[in-house]
């Protein structure tokens, strides 16, 4: 099942301040548990857990962290277009949604993020 891509330019629209404060706290809270369930899932995680960090860092431009706010927060729920727990196809709206937001912003994403993914992922693996 495909993403339309004017679904996945709704997805990014980086929302309020209110609402990226919103999304952040749900990505913190729930966003490693979501990892492990997509580890075998998501063939270029090492760049979602960088974006991860890429938009947590205070640094980043403003722009960009709207956008991986929304697709982080997207691929947090438990429930979106094609809800994560179905087999085999669970996350690929959110490879979709997530690709995107990389592609859109990988020039903000610097080593530093791929550093502590790599770590993150590390210990996920222990």
């Amino acid at each position: 099942m495909a993403i339309e891509n004017g679904k996945i330019g709704e997805i990014l629209r980086p929302g309020s301040e209110a609402e990226q404060a919103r999304q952040e706290s749900d990505i913190r809270r729930s966003f490693f548990d979501t990892v492990r369930r997509g580890l075998r899932h998501i063939p270029f995680m090492e760049d979602v857990v960088a974006s991860y960090y890429c938009a947590l860092d205070p640094r980043t431009p403003a722009a960009s962290r709207g956008i991986l706010l929304a697709a982080l927060a997207y691929f947090v729920l438990p429930f979106d277009i094609v809800p994560d727990f179905i087999l085999g196809l669970g996350f690929t709206d959110d490879i979709a949604v997530l690709w995107a937001a990389f592609r859109t912003v990988r020039d903000n994403i610097r080593p530093e993020h791929y550093a502590k993914a790599r770590t993150a992922l590390g210990e996920l693996d222990d």
